[in-house]
């Protein structure tokens, strides 16, 4: 890693460097890009794996298919990973792909503008300024923990923290402690500490569906098999790819098939759970797969331990060391552990990208996020996301996702490379709505619009803008290309002379100093 210098221009500054930017790091340089920076806020790499390092930690995706397609990894040690082993893979792609060189880390962006007269974004950040032609963000979603204005809570005199933060220097033995939340981190906090609290108290808004998980060490001789004879593994993901693509009719289409495996989520809580009372209180009352399926074999004994509580309600405020829920019951804790989730549909980095009209993202996405194919809003020139609007999954994996999003930020440094002299491509607002009123159509008939549940998918509105209702292939297929019909072509002209426009473009102006639009696809 090398240190930012003072009034830096590069051709690509990509933000953050967790699966999102180091993917896009190794895609420019496969595309013969090594003009290019990766600003990172922390002082190493991994993203949410670095960030989520609570007891339990592990990744609810097959340890094959959740990694890249172009960097196979024959030596996983179980089918499910934890959070280390994803670490240690995310560094060992920053140093197979020779990644560092081009890593700032403890450069958090404060700010980016976009130069309209220059066609080019100016990003402040913890470390400096610099300027890049195209930006690629890969914050990803689950980057910024979530936690709940509660009243009293500053008052608190105990050790307070969210999963995503956790204090390692907090000894959690034989403390009360209390877990808020019910998520995909909860799940596993709740078994692993639970042995060495003196008292658990789980306060549970909404009770998740939660099915075994067929989790095992994979044997030597399967992970000599992979590395002697590679298409083994590839083999062993595409296989895990398959059954994953052929449930999504179910989540997206026919909801009622979910039938049989919420039968099954109830006969796995009857194994665990014998007392009626606890099993009332954590049977969910929606469909399954509305809330995203959670996998645990050890999440619901550890529910029935002696010094475990359920409170089936959410917590309501904070009276110096007691915690009082919305039912009115209580809990004397001496630490509160928040697995409440991030900000997904109000993504801060939001605040912090400033488009053509002095607008940020934020503003413009007061009333929901939009973006054309979960990659660039209008109004943003060269800016584009990984893991933008409607690119979660509900049963697959996002490395998935990621890799098609790749794709697509390869052709659209192509598009620009095709056009030649200083270009920037705009999404137009009718492509932008266009793609999100399909995506919202289809929508509708899906597991997570009609499975009556209230989950972190939807926004203030009511609206799903974070899940993309059809399968990977179709997502992939999607975005292979970059239509520039979708797209108006900023151009400046060279000094002193007038710009030139290829006789199938119209032009138009921009109404900004010394910028154009061409209109691409005219």
């Amino acid at each position: 890693m090398v240190g930012m210098t003072e009034h830096e221009h590069v051709r690509v500054a990509v933000i953050g460097s967790g699966f999102g930017g180091l993917g896009a790091a190794v895609r420019l340089r496969r595309e013969g890009i090594t003009d290019f920076v990766v600003l990172e806020r922390a002082g190493s790499v991994g993203g949410t794996w670095r960030d989520n390092s609570y007891p339990g930690c592990a990744c609810d995706v097959p340890s094959h298919l959740y990694s890249f397609s172009f960097a196979p990894h024959p030596d996983w040690p179980r089918t499910f990973s934890g959070q280390e082993h994803i670490r240690a893979y995310l560094e060992h792609v920053t140093d197979v792909f020779g990644l560092r060189p081009h890593l700032r880390f403890d450069s958090e962006v404060k700010m980016m503008t976009w130069d309209q007269e220059k066609l080019r974004w100016g990003i402040e950040t913890s470390r400096g300024f610099l300027t890049a032609d195209v930006v690629v963000s890969a914050t990803g979603p689950l980057s910024d923990p979530k936690i709940p204005d509660i009243p009293g809570i500053d008052s608190f005199p105990g050790k307070v923290f969210h999963s995503a933060r956790w204090d390692h220097d907090f000894d959690l033995r034989g403390k009360r402690v209390a877990m808020i939340g019910t998520g995909a981190s909860a799940i596993q906090i709740v078994p692993a500490i639970q042995p060495d609290v003196s008292r658990l108290t789980l306060f549970q808004r909404t009770p998740p569906w939660v099915m075994p998980r067929v989790d095992r060490a994979i044997t030597g001789a399967e992970r000599w098999l992979h590395k002697q004879l590679p298409f083994t593994t590839q083999a062993r993901r595409g296989l895990l790819w398959g059954i994953r693509e052929l449930q999504v009719q179910a989540f997206t289409k026919r909801p009622d098939e979910l039938g049989l495996v919420e039968r099954l989520a109830r006969r796995n809580m009857a194994r665990a759970v014998h007392d009626p009372a606890l099993r009332a209180k954590l049977t969910p009352d929606y469909r399954i797969g509305c809330k995203r399926i959670l996998l645990s074999n050890t999440y619901y004994p550890a529910l029935t331990r002696a010094n475990v509580d359920v409170v089936a309600s959410g917590l309501a405020k904070i009276d110096g060391s007691t915690l009082v829920a919305a039912d009115g019951s209580t809990a004397e804790v001496d630490a509160i552990i928040f697995g409440t989730g991030f900000h997904v549909t109000d993504m801060p980095i939001a605040d912090r990208v400033v488009g053509t009209e002095g607008r940020t993202l934020a503003e413009v996405w007061r009333d929901g996020m939009k973006s054309l194919r979960g990659a660039t809003a209008a109004g943003f020139p060269n800016w584009m996301t990984i893991i933008g609007p409607n690119t979660g999954l509900g049963n697959s994996s996002m490395i998935l996702m990621i890799e098609s999003q790749l794709n697509y930020m390869a052709d659209y440094v192509r598009q620009l490379d095709v056009l030649g002299g200083r270009a920037a491509l705009d999404a137009r607002p009718a492509a932008v709505e266009g793609w999100n009123d399909k995506v919202q159509e289809r929508m509708l008939r899906t597991v997570w619009n009609t499975g009556g549940c209230t989950s972190w998918y939807l926004d203030a509105n009511g609206r799903n803008t974070t899940i993309w209702p059809g399968t990977t292939t179709e997502f992939r297929s999607a975005t292979r290309r970059v239509d520039l019909g979708e797209y108006e072509v900023l151009r400046t002209p060279a000094p002193n002379t007038p710009g030139s426009r290829t006789p199938e473009s119209r032009t138009k102006n921009s109404g900004a100093k010394g910028a154009k639009k061409v209109e691409a696809g005219a």
